[in-house]
């Protein structure tokens, strides 16, 4: 028996009482695949940690110094390294699977329905989700950092950010300018979450939704490589997904974040949209 689409409150609903965020973010964390995934990203600076060790200090290649090769100067450089690392591909992973697998594990488990008859609302229930999977993200991508920055400072000790084209960034404006760059790669992935949590409310398998947000973001990134798109780049979320990196600069610049940031709201808002608007008609049969 499908759920017809009706957007009434049912009756005994209370926002307050009835399927309170907590609630949901309990039943998240709990599950094994958010365990998984953090202790993923907890273990990647330990795995940096060992390759430098083995490989020794990284230096300039080719007469070319980037980011990666101040890796070992401080703390705070070993954490910029490791998002340097991970913005591209490592973490768009749990932003699809926080954000892909919410509402389509549900389907899957066919408990959608009796949820929704709890009563629940529809909107409420998908901002519940939405909620909590974004802030699922954003502890990721807080937590790869954190790790990072204790593991560098233990390693390496605690001092300023080294900038590879020249000069520094005291530990204090370095631990500022950090946070602009975890807010920034958190705005740029807000696409892939968005794109993930619409699919995660057309489809009953979490895999096709979670495939499918981090597949579309890949050939975002391959079409950003094609430089005979020319300007039209500007208008790819992958194209501005580094911009973050004017942030680490003795003197900041901001014009790539904003745009970066106007780009990726656009395209979150629209299917963001899409997916409460489809998900409040939709017959819901599992």
């Amino acid at each position: 028996m499908s759920t017809p689409a009706v957007a009434e409150t049912a009756t005994g609903y209370r926002a307050g009482r009835t399927l309170p965020l907590r609630v949901e973010l309990v039943r998240q964390l709990k599950r094994r695949r958010t365990l998984i995934m953090g202790a993923i990203l907890a273990v990647l600076p330990f795995v940096l940690l060992v390759a430098f060790a083995v490989g020794g200090d990284p230096g300039a290649r080719n007469n070319q110094v980037t980011l990666m090769d101040t890796a070992t100067a401080s703390g705070a450089n070993f954490a910029a390294v490791n998002l340097f690392v991970s913005a591209g591909f490592l973490l768009v992973i749990p932003v699809a699977l926080f954000c892909g697998d919410t509402v389509a594990s549900e389907a899957n488990w066919s408990s959608l329905r009796y949820l929704l008859a709890a009563p629940v609302p529809r909107a409420r229930l998908l901002w519940s989700k939405l909620v909590v999977g974004l802030g699922l993200s954003l502890a990721a991508m807080v937590l790869l950092p954190l790790v990072a920055l204790a593991v560098g400072t233990a390693a390496y000790g605690w001092g300023p950010l080294q900038i590879p084209t020249g000069g520094a960034l005291d530990a204090g404006t370095a631990a500022q300018r950090l946070l602009v760059v975890v807010a920034y790669v958190f705005v740029s992935q807000l696409v892939t979450a968005s794109l993930a949590f619409w699919l995660s409310t057309r489809t009953d398998a979490p895999l096709g939704a979670v495939g499918g947000a981090v597949g579309l973001t890949i050939v975002g990134n391959v079409l950003d490589a094609v430089t005979a798109l020319g300007s039209w780049r500007d208008f790819l979320p992958a194209h501005w997904q580094f911009a973050w990196a004017d942030a680490v600069q003795p003197h900041p610049g901001w014009s790539g974040m904003l745009q970066g940031t106007a780009v990726s709201v656009s395209y979150a808002l629209v299917l963001f949209a899409l997916a409460f608007r489809g998900f409040a008609r939709k017959d819901v049969v599992s």
